[in-house]
């Protein structure tokens, strides 16, 4: 995760945050980036994560 002030950008309130889900050669893992702020992203392996229809 960045510790770098937000970009102007991000400011605005033009996030763009993406989600995915990526083979690391040793397993899936889920990836969550906010593509308006460099090195702002985590990753979890997928039997970690918790599907959104589960929380809302």
């Amino acid at each position: 995760m960045s510790t770098r002030a937000p970009t102007t950008s991000a400011v605005d309130g033009e996030r763009e945050v993406m989600a995915s889900v990526d083979d690391d050669g040793s397993g899936e893992r889920v990836i969550i980036a906010d593509t308006t702020v460099d090195g702002a992203w985590i990753s979890m392996p997928l039997e970690d994560a918790t599907a959104l229809s589960d929380r809302c």
